[in-house]
């Protein structure tokens, strides 16, 4: 079975609904998909009910933005009962925390010279009640003519780690996201960790203390990984005993990269981890 298992809605910072999301699944022969969307599980009922409509397997998901210091370590989480009080207390966290965020970022912004307010970047918002990401900001700056037009530039120009306006504030732990995704009765992974700023050393021992704190996989299938970086963390997802995930981390449909690709398909293990 095609699998994808790190696809993002507006719910959090991808651009397609959650039914433009399923049925690029269903047209690119993915036949088990998860939506991840960032430090949210609010679009699951909507996935849910496209994905039964169109015979398209789905487990809940959720790509929490975690860090290690300014280094990001992004946890994906799978098949958790978002009804949890541990849950749902950790959501109110980042939730509130996202806005706090944003509130630093716009000062920080205004203070060299950039003029932006809440107001402008809640308009790039589609799901109100769901966490505020960098993204809508740098839309918002990108539709006020900043960068010529490009949110990706605004981002790296502004928001990015070193930039005049980066912020990690309220983040969690990768370990804390393992934690309640763990208590909730789910499946944890790690995220691309090719894109992780760290050397070889450093995050094979980093990733052995992850497997300590209950992490239960790495998403060694990945769109921007290499052969030799797949192979690499399939290796590294032996060492530990960990199960190896995939997805494409598609975000909108006209970027490069396309639902279900690379092709991944779970093995028995992943299955029974996300109990289907």
């Amino acid at each position: 079975m095609l699998a994808d298992l790190h696809v993002h809605t507006y719910y959090s910072d991808g651009l397609m609904p959650p039914c433009e999301v399923v049925l690029k699944a269903k047209q690119n022969g993915v036949g088990l998909l998860a939506v991840t969307d960032h430090d949210c599980a609010l679009g699951y009922d909507e996935v849910k009910e496209n994905c039964d409509r169109l015979g398209v397997k789905t487990v809940g998901g959720i790509e929490v933005s975690a860090y290690f210091g300014d280094v990001k370590i992004h946890t994906l989480g799978y098949n958790f009962d978002t009804n949890k009080p541990e849950f749902q207390q950790f959501y109110k966290k980042l939730y509130e925390g996202s806005l706090k965020r944003a509130e630093d970022i716009i000062s920080k912004l205004n203070k060299n010279g950039v003029g932006i307010c809440f107001d402008e970047v809640d308009k790039q918002r589609k799901i109100k009640n769901a966490p505020v990401h960098g993204m809508h900001i740098a839309r918002a700056l990108a539709n006020k003519g900043y960068c010529n037009k490009n949110a990706f530039s605004v981002y790296s120009n502004y928001l990015a780690y070193g930039k005049c306006a980066y912020s990690c504030i309220c983040r969690p732990s990768p370990e804390e996201a393992i934690e309640v995704i763990n208590a909730c009765g789910g499946f944890t992974s790690l995220a691309h960790p090719g894109r992780i700023d760290m050397g070889k050393d450093e995050l094979y021992n980093f990733i052995k203390r992850l497997k300590g704190a209950g992490l239960g996989g790495i998403e060694a299938v990945y769109s921007t990984h290499t052969v030799s970086d797949t192979a690499y963390y399939k290796e590294i997802a032996k060492d530990f005993g960990l199960i190896v995930t995939g997805g494409s981390d598609t975000h909108y449909d006209s970027g490069s990269r396309r639902i279900g690709t690379p092709s991944f398909c779970p093995d028995e293990e992943l299955a029974k981890a996300l109990k289907i």
